[in-house]
């Protein structure tokens, strides 16, 4: 497994990510634990969770499992030190954690100890916040965003509320890098701004949704990505399993993720299927996976990605791996070309 720099951070990552979100939920901890040794057997060290996982849906009960089921990992392997762990704080609205009140310094360091302590680890690699206080256009929420109002005054001082006390975090070596997700790119600019002038940490990396179905991120800020050395860690990379193909047809097969989330977060519309079909279609004429073909999609683009892939068994899981190999051929990108201009936004 190759592997990069986590942007500007001295933290050298896999060029794949493992998504651990349904473990505790679609899968158990013993699943959990054979999904981790298989990455690690294939190179994957750099992991991807958050507290208030497992989802799908997110339950009061539940929340905080995944991250359990790592810590239960390194205590019965060990070996802290060949992982990269990312993980996030829940923002606001969530009311399953902290009873979904906004993200502030405060919240930020009770968050990240408690993750400490079910991740049973002493540090966490990178430290994410999972949607910024003031709202976002993700998750579909793009439909209706309206962003009137914005007071830049009260934005800045949560930002360097939070920026102060993850300088302590890094000081006291508890986080190594702190970064955001489902983020606009004028967020993570005033975010860059107020590190530089106040001397803080700076963010290093965006986790924001990409996929064949899901391509915001290809312009502003595709842009701000290569300017700023801000690699993507895109979530969804197969759009919740559509570009698997096995919901094609409008089924619903058991104990998959669309029959826990029938909408797969708004992902099911009268346009998505047209447009499954045609990413199908393109990689059964090129005899490739369709996993594989749209996680190696994502490498290919100008920008520093990171794919995080997931998965509900080992046989999906190695498959999604398999796309580590795969370099598209420059006519396999022009007719995925052709096919977005087709169906663009089809969620």
């Amino acid at each position: 497994m190759d592997r990069v720099m986590l942007g500007v951070a001295d933290i050298e990552v896999s060029k794949l990510c493992l998504g651990t979100m349904t473990w505790g939920s679609q899968n158990t901890e013993a699943e959990g634990h054979a999904q981790a040794d298989l990455a690690v057997d294939h190179g994957i060290t750099f992991w991807d969770t958050a507290e208030m996982y497992p989802t799908n849906p997110v339950r009061a009960e539940t929340v905080g499992n995944t991250e359990r089921i790592i810590g239960s990992w390194l205590a019965a392997r060990g070996r802290r030190d060949r992982l990269q762990i990312a993980t996030k704080i829940s923002g606001v609205g969530q009311k399953m954690v902290r009873e979904g009140v906004p993200i502030t310094g405060a919240s930020l360091r009770a968050a990240v100890e408690a993750s400490l302590l079910r991740l049973q680890t002493d540090y966490i690699d990178l430290y994410q916040l999972h949607w910024p206080n003031r709202g976002s256009y993700h998750f579909r929420q793009i439909w209706r965003f309206a962003p009137k109002g914005t007071d830049r005054a009260t934005v800045e001082a949560h930002m360097l509320d939070v920026l102060r006390t993850a300088a302590e975090l890094i000081a006291e070596g508890k986080i190594r890098a702190i970064g955001l997700s489902n983020e606009s790119v004028w967020g993570a600019g005033l975010w860059l701004h107020l590190a530089q002038v106040h001397n803080l940490p700076r963010i290093v990396s965006v986790q924001n949704e990409y996929s064949l179905l899901c391509r915001q991120f290809d312009s502003d800020w595709c842009e701000f990505s290569v300017a700023e050395n801000m690699p993507l860690l895109a979530f969804s990379p197969l759009a919740a399993g559509l570009l698997s193909g096995k919901y094609a047809g409008d089924v619903t097969p058991e104990q998959t993720r669309r029959s826990f989330t029938p909408d797969l977060g708004g992902r099911i519309t009268p346009q998505v299927f047209p447009a499954v079909a045609a990413y199908l279609g393109l990689a059964a004429a090129y005899g490739l996976d369709p996993c594989q073909m749209a996680i190696a999609f994502c490498l290919s683009r100008p920008f520093p990605c990171i794919p995080i892939i997931g998965a509900s068994d080992l046989g999906q899981l190695r498959t999604n791996i398999g796309a580590s190999d795969l370099v598209l051929s420059e006519d396999v990108l022009a007719d995925i070309a052709t096919v977005h201009r087709l169906h663009p936004m089809p969620f």
